[in-house]
């Protein structure tokens, strides 16, 4: 069973409250005009109100005064954490190395974290009612964060017993009920049980709420067994405890097979603390009909799931893996996947003499995050490159997700065992298509011979050397 973290948090907030009331006397005039209303509130309804309301996931309302001044201490830590397990809003890209640009951002700058962190030292000011932006309205019958599915598929349900030990196994092929084949731009995979969303079940998993930590899955037709034929499956991002929405690169959509499965062998339950019964509903979004994908999805195995050694007692164990491309690949996205002694992953790109990193990224395995790179910010990176990523591990007692770090850990599917693998999605590209996008960026980014674009190697290439095969170069 893992360490509880509640002994911890308990005394950081005890802490962080006698901070705040000791309020410092030499608060600067600066300092005293952060105010609830006009400061704090703004920065809750962006990033944490989604969650944290009556209805939401998150443990407590974030939404009026009354609701958020007693965790003041909390929401400081919390945010302080930044890019690191336990950090909110669950966004662990870090700020100081490789690309930026992100969809769907909602993490903090340095701005609003320095804000919050003197709001609370300085007592928690309310402010002026008349400075308060106009509060959110949420309406719960709406659960896709992605927009309303074209497409529902519900699997079986399973009930899950409070203390009984993890189970992994399959759960009944479920029909697709497609009468034509559609090419999906969105699909978003979210858990429905009978938990109460007021209440929890008080453990340390995301709202306290679920019982599916994963599945991996795909569609496909079946035989006369129930055997999937291999010929028709399309496979699916893995749905893991936390994760975002998976959206397709504009061109690149996957298709949908029409009289398909959904078929998983590998789904893993979890207790929350109460005995429950859940299901999962699978959220498919479509292109009109008539699209046809420029791009095609491209299968880059890049990690480790059988080698690994991490030693008991060590903190900062690095893994390490590589792959080189054999096509142009544009990355769509960045999904480190490692599990509990997992703290951090880099991606970094190798072209020539260039070592570049493309992003850092802290890991927390209670919120598996997907990072969707911006249209003019995804890496385009020529054939040959060869891709490195570096896991960082900590199995130490300062991990409150190593139940024992005295122990050797090796690979496996367990959470107290091991993967290290970047699940992020790419498409593959021809020369024309590859030179094609590179234009695209030249143009809307406005680069010239002295600009340089992270993960794009090539990008200005042309500004300052004719390409191999360039008519006009020639004339």
């Amino acid at each position: 069973m893992s360490k509880p973290i509640n002994s911890v948090v308990s005394k950081v907030i005890s802490v962080l409250g006698l901070l705040a009331l000791m309020s410092p006397l030499n608060v600067t005039a600066q300092s005293d005009e952060i105010t609830f209303h006009k400061d704090i509130e703004p920065i809750l309804q962006r990033s944490c109100q989604n969650c944290h309301r009556v209805g939401g996931v998150g443990p407590m309302p974030l939404v009026t005064y009354d609701q958020v001044a007693p965790f003041a201490g909390l929401i400081e830590y919390k945010t302080g954490l930044r890019d690191r397990a336990g950090a909110m809003p669950p966004w662990y890209m870090e700020k100081d190395i490789g690309i930026q640009d992100y969809k769907n951002d909602p993490s903090l700058n340095d701005k609003e974290i320095v804000a919050i962190s003197t709001w609370a030292r300085s007592g928690t000011p309310k402010g002026d009612i008349a400075d308060a932006p106009e509060p959110l309205v949420f309406d719960d019958s709406l659960k896709w964060t992605a927009g309303e599915p074209d497409l529902i598929v519900r699997t079986n349900s399973v009930t899950k017993l409070a203390g009984t030990a993890d189970w992994w196994g399959e759960i009944d092929r479920v029909p697709v009920s497609l009468e034509q084949d559609r090419y999906v731009k969105s699909v978003e995979v979210v858990e429905v049980n009978d938990v109460n969303n007021t209440t929890g079940t008080g453990r340390d998993t995301v709202g306290g709420r679920y019982i599916f930590h994963h599945m991996i899955w795909s569609t496909a037709e079946l035989d006369e067994d129930g055997n999937r034929v291999e010929e028709s499956v399309t496979g699916w991002p893995v749905h893991e405890v936390g994760r975002n929405p998976d959206i397709f690169d504009p061109e690149g959509g996957r298709l949908l097979r029409a009289g398909t499965y959904i078929y998983s062998d590998s789904v893993h339950l979890h207790s929350n603390g109460q005995d429950t019964t859940g299901h999962l509903e699978i959220g498919f979004r479509f292109h009109p009909e008539g699209y046809e994908p420029k791009y095609e999805r491209v299968s880059l195995g890049l990690g480790n799931g059988v080698d690994i050694s991490i030693a008991g007692n060590q903190d900062n164990q690095e893994l390490h893996a590589y792959t080189v491309l054999e096509q142009h690949t544009k990355f769509i996205t960045f999904e480190p996947h490692l599990h509990a002694p997992g703290e951090r992953m880099c991606l970094e790109a190798i072209w020539g003499y260039t070592v570049e990193t493309l992003a850092c990224v802290g890991y927390d395995h209670n919120w598996v995050r997907g990072y969707p790179f911006e249209d003019d910010a995804a890496p385009l990176l020529p054939k040959g490159t060869i891709m490195h990523i570096v896991g960082y591990m900590n199995n130490t007692e300062t991990n409150p997700n190593v139940p024992d770090p005295r122990n050797w850990q090796g690979s496996g599917n367990r959470s107290v065992t091991n993967m290290f693998i970047d699940l992020g999605m790419r498409v593959k590209m021809s020369d024309e298509q590859f030179h094609e996008e590179m234009e695209n960026r030249r143009q809307v980014l406005n680069l010239s011979p002295n600009d340089h674009v992270i993960g794009c190697p090539l990008c200005g290439a042309p500004l300052v050397a004719p390409m191999a095969g360039n008519e006009e170069a020639s004339d």
